[in-house]
């Protein structure tokens, strides 16, 4: 199962923020806690990390659109389940 990426609590009344450069794409591995994406608000730009390692499997909001503090923005498939879910495709049924 996908790991959600959110977007982070970056400030006390910050509700939204905009997606700025994505560091990484569709398809790209990552490990734990390498920034995949920056988020601006009006004080400040953050990166934020892969929560563990995997593969960026769909990006969710794209460079310049606004995010809801919480709202999922890419999915991260866990490192082994491709190959997991790979296999379990190659089994004859």
């Amino acid at each position: 199962m996908a790991i959600e990426l959110k977007v982070p609590e970056v400030g006390e009344s910050i509700t939204e923020i905009e997606i700025g450069d994505w560091l990484k794409k569709e398809g790209d591995t990552v490990a734990k806690d390498e920034n995949i994406v920056t988020l601006e608000s009006e004080k400040a730009t953050v990166e934020l990390p892969a929560p563990e390692a995997g593969k960026i499997s769909k990006i969710l909001k794209r460079k310049g659109e606004v995010a809801k503090v919480g709202e999922v923005i890419a999915l991260v498939e866990r490192s082994g389940e491709a190959k997991k879910d790979e296999r379990a495709a190659e089994l004859p049924s």
